[in-house]
């Protein structure tokens, strides 16, 4: 699944190409991509046709354009997106040959310059659907490239991610440490930090020399940081590079790959030395996903009752 990187480099990639510009026409191929619409296709027309494209913004790993009028006029809207498991946002140009039409589109947004946007998704677990905008709880913009504080009702559960200047390291870390789940389930929970995945929790676990399996109650603050510093650093040098790219499911807005993947110091590495110590990387399956370890750098620590805080919960 496209994470954070990911989604921002097509956020990046989106933000030349579409803001400013109307849409003058909404096609939906398979309704199945809507199904988070309320009120369906007429609903979601109603929403984007002759509404100008402003600011393109992300939260963890949901990206949203704020909708206006012709005369730049607020909706109140915000037409949402999900990339899902294989999910693409693509621009295609007036000059695109219909001979090279693109596989598995599935909605096609036509701009008033003669281009569209193209949500293909083979897997068909991504999807668009337009939203009401209500203020953040904090009272803080509602992610990095947001104009102000308006945030999808439909992001309220969602929490900022590590990349947004408005979010709070040690709350976050605090917050991990309230819980004695393993810290990779902790990471994955959107709730409490948002944009990791699989393949950013096993990297930044590594450079951290932290077990997938460690209960995040057993964690020092001090450890805590250094894992959420590990995952925002490993995420920005990922970002620099496109992201990562395992095959042609994972790619920007003009279809071309990111390279991060060579960059990978555990996850998918198996079987391989360690970058650190040697030792083979070893995978095992906790909680129904795959995580990616080294047994010297990442060793499992005993732990008794008297480790937990108090207030674990």
């Amino acid at each position: 699944m496209p994470e954070l990187p990911e989604v921002e480099v097509v956020r990046r990639g989106l933000v030349p190409r579409t803001v400013g510009r109307t849409v003058t026409s909404l096609e939906v191929l398979d309704e199945r991509i809507i199904r988070r619409q309320r009120g369906g296709v007429d609903r979601l027309r109603a929403a984007v046709e002759g509404r100008r494209l402003a600011a393109v913004v992300r939260r963890g790993k949901f990206l949203w354009w704020r909708l206006q009028e012709a005369d730049g006029a607020e909706t109140g809207e915000a037409l949402m997106g999900h990339l899902g498991m294989s999910g693409q946002l693509r621009i295609t140009t007036a000059a695109h040959d219909a001979a090279q039409e693109l596989r598995h589109r599935r909605l096609s947004m036509h701009l008033d310059d003669g281009a569209r946007i193209d949500l293909v998704d083979q897997r068909l677990f991504g999807g668009l659907w337009a939203t009401d905008l209500a203020p953040t709880a904090d009272g803080r913009p509602a992610a990095a490239d947001s104009p102000d504080d308006l945030l999808p009702v439909d992001l309220a559960h969602v929490a900022r991610d590590l990349l947004d200047p408005a979010a709070d390291l040690p709350a976050i870390a605090r917050e991990l440490r309230r819980r004695r789940a393993g810290i990779k389930s902790l990471l994955l929970a959107q709730e409490i930090v948002s944009g990791i995945g699989n393949i950013y929790a096993d990297e930044a676990l590594w450079s951290a020399r932290t077990r997938h399996d460690t209960p995040g109650a057993a964690l020092t603050q001090r450890r805590a940081l250094n894992i959420l510093r590990a995952a925002a650093e490993v995420m920005e040098r990922a970002l620099a590079v496109g992201g990562t790219s395992f095959d042609a499911l994972y790619v920007n807005v003009d279809g071309r790959s990111g390279y991060f993947a060579r960059s990978l110091s555990a996850y998918g590495r198996e079987g391989q030395p360690c970058l650190r110590c040697g030792r083979l990387l070893r995978r095992v399956f906790h909680q129904g996903r795959s995580s990616h370890f080294c047994p010297r750098c990442q060793p499992r620590r005993a732990l008794s009752p008297a480790n937990f805080r108090k207030d674990a919960s």
